[in-house]
């Protein structure tokens, strides 16, 4: 039996990043993970071999529609769909490694396997039980689907399937227009797949300002996308060549369906906390299947805590990495810290979507005086001269005070600016604040002092 001060559950953004600052703490650290490579969801088929293959397909597409009005003359490339599938399991390759890399320099000890709690202190792993002062379970989420809809990873696929697709489709259904829908959906759309998006919602991406909705909605549908929103997804019925997907429109109740030769099932993800054990334990899961925890982190039973997906909040890699951060802080008596009012969010597509606080709608329903700083990426020399003019930024500012409440951002490199608004909020500046400071000319990032500005006098180049 193997003693440690600390065992955590699961290698995902959450855990490894937990684990690593565990063990920079001082701390004797285990780490379990059940997959063949650490990295879990995210790296492995989640976000990162997602953005290879968004970064592939925008590629295809500037060579496709800009390069000729660069004077970059010639035939267009043509797709060798294995090779793009072999570049991506490439850049994951590299950054799994990269973690067993990590895990070996600050001396984190690997147990390969799946995990369950026997008791408080305890994890078993296969036929070895471990002990430890305090388990961490950072397990991470799966993908959650639809009664009707029975998924084979072949024709009707999640996200994982949809990245190692055996041929690029004619025809693809995707429900759900969330940020993995939409994401995927572009990758195909732009390999030249016919994508129709069927959300049960009246507006994509629910819970962002609905400006940004209408906007995002709308050069989607530039790219090709086609939407039918207000739609109930009641089955799917794979067939010889394809599928069907059965649905029923909200507003007259009427029934339809749709063909296609693969369906996206990108409905979201729950919590992935089967076989742990907790039941036993006694550990108080929430309605949602989420693990409850306090403001430490620490569930229901004392000495285990939980993190990321597992728990309440957004779904993202980043939430889950500062919660990692912050819990390890706990366990090694010292005071861990999410600020939860400044976790940004972003879709890849493009153009990106990033946003951080509070949106209008939220702000119009608490009764918060506020004020809008715009500024189109149109007004903004860099995002013309590479074709990236469509999108703008947009600052919610307290109208007595100026402090910066939220901003959203849709336009190039989107989900990069973003930063420097948390930065500012983090620090609770003012939107004058950041009008204030010196932007390097020509950037994207001129757009966000604009907006900045537009909350003040106004903005220069608009």
């Amino acid at each position: 039996m193997a003693t440690f001060d600390v065992i955590v559950i699961g290698a995902g953004p959450g855990g490894y990043v937990c684990a690593i600052r565990c063990a920079q703490l001082g701390l004797k650290v285990a780490c379990v993970e059940g997959r063949e490579t650490l990295g879990g969801t995210c790296l492995n088929v989640g976000c990162i071999p997602s953005k290879a293959l968004l970064h592939a397909s925008h590629q295809l597409h500037e060579a496709e529609h800009n390069f000729a009005k660069m004077g970059l003359k010639g035939k267009s490339p043509s797709v060798d769909w294995k090779q793009m599938l072999a570049y991506k399991d490439e850049v994951i390759e590299g950054n799994t490694k990269g973690i067993e890399f990590l895990f070996k320099k600050n001396k984190v000890t690997w147990i390969k396997g799946w995990a369950s709690i026997p008791a408080a202190g305890q994890v078993k792993v296969g036929d070895e039980l471990h002990e430890a002062k305090s388990i961490i379970i950072a397990s991470g989420s799966e993908p959650a689907s639809l009664p009707g809809v029975t998924v084979d990873e072949e024709t009707v696929v999640t996200s994982t399937g949809a990245l190692t697709l055996g041929k690029i489709p004619r025809s693809l259904a995707v429900i759900g227009a969330g940020v993995i829908g939409l994401e995927l959906g572009s990758v195909y759309a732009r390999l030249g797949a016919e994508v129709t998006v069927i959300e049960y919602l009246d507006a994509i991406t629910p819970g962002m300002d609905g400006e940004v909705q209408k906007s995002f909605k709308r050069l989607l549908e530039k790219q090709g996308l086609k939407f039918i929103m207000g739609a109930a997804v009641q089955s799917t019925e794979t067939k010889k060549n394809g599928a069907t997907v059965h649905y029923k429109l909200k507003k007259d109740d009427s029934e339809h369906s749709l063909d296609a030769d693969v369906v996206l099932v990108a409905t979201g993800r729950r919590p992935l906390t089967t076989g742990l054990g907790l039941d036993t334990l006694g550990v108080t899961l929430s309605k949602r299947g989420q693990i409850e925890t306090d403001a430490h982190w620490q569930t229901s039973v004392k000495g285990i805590y939980a993190i990321g997906d597992a728990i309440d909040g957004p779904m993202l890699a980043h939430k889950a990495e500062d919660e990692g951060m912050a819990v390890a802080e706990v366990v090694a008596g010292k005071h861990g810290h999410v600020n939860y009012a400044v976790i940004p969010g972003v879709i890849y597509t493009h153009p990106e979507v990033a946003n951080v606080g509070a949106t209008e709608e939220q702000l119009k329903a608490e009764g918060r005086a506020y004020k809008v700083g715009k500024f189109s990426f149109m007004g903004n020399g860099r995002a013309k001269a590479v074709f990236a003019g469509d999108g703008f930024v947009k600052i919610l500012a307290d109208k007595d005070t100026d402090r910066i409440l939220g901003c959203h951002i849709i336009g190039p490199a989107a989900g990069d600016l973003i930063h420097e608004v948390c930065v500012a909020m983090e620090f609770g500046a003012s939107a004058q604040d950041l009008a204030l400071t010196c932007h390097a000319h020509p950037t994207f990032s001129e757009a966000v002092r604009e907006a900045a500005l537009a909350c003040g006098d106004g903005a220069i180049h608009a």
